[in-house]
């Protein structure tokens, strides 16, 4: 805790409101213990204990900055059960018809953002799990399109998350692949796929009537319900939610399909990339018409807006998970805007089309070439660990081939190098200290200072290949 003047020290806020005390544990406010080393502390000055350290400094944050201190951002809550009691995650969302499916646009859209946040290396309780809903989906049991959003989102992250760790291509500190407890599985998510199917047949049938006939109050001449009431908007409304649920369909395709044994399924991925750009654009299309149906008192500016309309989402809290992170403040987040969000993915989208489009030859010139020129992008995580996934499976490249009998053939090594007097050989035996075998794509696939590091390595030791050629070992 860093001083920062004795006027700012002396200004100490409201305390927050204490839970109750349990026979767990006994809360306290501790705002006048804080307030008191404040004014004992200079400018510049840190409290510390013993074991502080350069490496403790530099992760060191904040408090009350709202930069650094989530915590900041107060909840009126003190857990997730009593924010729902006060209505924060209504269900149905509203009982006008018209402003549930609105409101309902609204959540897939903030969630969409936070989705992008959290692949930006945000931690997933800080963004994705801000939705009460998601939280709680038994409760959305009742409204098929929110449920049958909130079900593929979830298993999408739970994917994504064994993906990234499976990669290793995460740095050490980053929080990723954290799940915090999170309800990330729950019974049912297998059937999320099926259950998200017929609510995109039942929204397709009413956007084809909509386009034969035009709607009664109520029902349609072939007797389907309604998104919602106003049979002039009928149509815009079931576009803006089928390109919204069938992105997510794909998006889950796509991940899916990417984490096949031996690239079986990079070429279905592939059309699913291109289904998913173009439900991208679609959504972005969407835009004009949510704008024009939302209030304009309570819309926001485009580059802080985290919905397509402008409008605050229902049912999402940013303190509420803040319980379940590490003991120390956790680093406030800044969701990304849903402008940003669409910007991230389509990005997302062509670095994993550029990997599906990868040939699996096993040349080592290819692959490093590849890698090379994938790197030189700046990719973010997601792909960077896809890529190392399909680089690597059970220890060989693609799956399928020694590492060894790739680097041989790259190198036009004679059979000789299988006889165990050779390998014997003085200089054999100095190159044994590195290989560039899986470890080394590891490397290549991770953040550009690492990547660049083992190409450094790289260099050199296939400049002692080299030398040890010349000396005619065999």
């Amino acid at each position: 805790m860093e001083a920062r003047s004795s006027s700012s020290a002396a200004a100490v806020p409201p305390p927050l409101s204490i839970p109750s005390s349990s026979d767990q544990c006994v809360w306290a406010d501790a705002s006048p213990l804080l307030a008191a080393a404040c004014r004992d502390l200079e400018d510049g000055e840190l409290v510390h204990g013993e074991n502080f350290s350069l490496f403790a400094a530099m992760s060191a944050l904040e408090i009350m900055d709202p930069k650094m201190d989530s915590g900041i951002e107060r909840s009126r809550y003190n857990s997730i059960d009593e924010a729902i009691e006060d209505g924060v995650a209504p269900i149905p969302l509203s009982l006008d018809r018209t402003l549930d499916v609105q409101r309902s646009i609204d959540v897939m859209d903030h969630l969409f953002s936070c989705e992008a946040t959290w692949h930006k290396g945000h931690t997933l309780a800080q963004t994705v799990f801000t939705c009460i809903y998601l939280m709680r989906m038994e409760r959305t049991s009742s409204h098929a399109v929110l449920n049958s959003f909130c079900r593929i989102l979830r298993a999408t992250c739970n994917a994504v998350i064994s993906a990234v760790s499976t990669a290793r291509t995460h740095e050490e500190e980053d929080l990723f692949t954290m799940s915090f407890g999170l309800p990330l599985r729950d019974e049912g998510d297998d059937k999320c796929l099926s259950i998200l199917n017929s609510v995109e047949e039942i929204i397709s049938r009413q956007l084809r009537a909509c386009k034969a006939q035009a709607l009664s109050k109520k029902k349609t001449l072939e007797g389907l319900e309604s998104l919602q009431d106003n049979p002039d908007l009928e149509e815009d409304y079931c576009r803006a939610l089928l390109c919204r649920l069938r992105f997510r369909k794909h998006f889950y395709h796509v991940i899916m399909c990417m984490r096949k044994p031996h690239g079986r399924g990079l070429e279905l991925a592939r059309k699913h990339v291109a289904s998913c750009l173009t439900e991208l654009n679609l959504m972005h299309k969407s835009r004009k018409f949510l704008k024009s149906q939302s209030s304009t008192m309570v819309q926001q500016s485009d580059g802080n807006c985290t919905t397509a309309s402008g409008c605050q989402p229902v049912g999402f809290d940013v303190s509420l998970n803040s319980r379940l992170l590490s003991p120390t403040p956790p680093r406030a987040v800044k969701v990304l805007s849903w402008s940003n969000a669409i910007r991230y993915f389509e990005r997302l989208l062509h670095d994993l089309d550029v990997i599906c489009a990868l040939s699996l030859n096993p040349v080592l010139d290819n692959v490093l070439h590849f890698i090379v020129q994938f790197q030189k992008t700046v990719p973010d995580l997601v792909p960077r660990a896809f890529l190392q996934t399909l680089l690597v499976q059970d220890g060989k490249l693609y799956g399928e081939y020694f590492f060894s009998d790739v680097i041989s053939r790259a190198l036009s090594l004679p059979d000789i190098i299988g006889d165990k007097e050779f390998q014997m050989n003085e200089f054999v035996v100095q190159l044994v200290g590195y290989q560039p075998d899986k470890n080394s794509l590891y490397k290549h696939c991770m953040a550009t200072a690492q990547a660049w590091e083992e190409f450094a390595g790289l260099e050199y030791y296939f400049h002692t290949v080299g030398a040890c050629t010349e000396k005619r070992v065999w």
